[in-house]
């Protein structure tokens, strides 16, 4: 079994309001080192795949046909066994 990691985030080209409203938020806290915010998803899954590569295959499977929009948002992840 492995456990995969996986993260997904808003490409810099585009626009990410709630990033920019937790920024402001911060501003009004005082906490002016912030310089930027941008706001992603962090998803686990188990999985029951008999090797790394194969549960490497379907994270990159599940990220393209569900979990992630190819044309807003990148991805990234990483398989750990369990």
């Amino acid at each position: 079994m492995y456990k995969a990691k996986i993260t997904i985030t808003l490409r810099t080209s585009i626009l990410d309001p709630q990033g920019k409203a937790v920024h402001h938020a911060l501003d009004s806290l005082s906490m002016n080192d912030v310089k930027d915010v941008r706001i992603g998803k962090f998803v686990e899954m188990t999985l029951t795949s008999e090797t790394k590569e194969e549960a490497e295959r379907t994270a990159e499977l599940a990220c393209k046909k569900l979990l992630a929009n190819p044309v807003m948002e990148d991805y990234s992840f990483s398989i750990d066994p369990m």
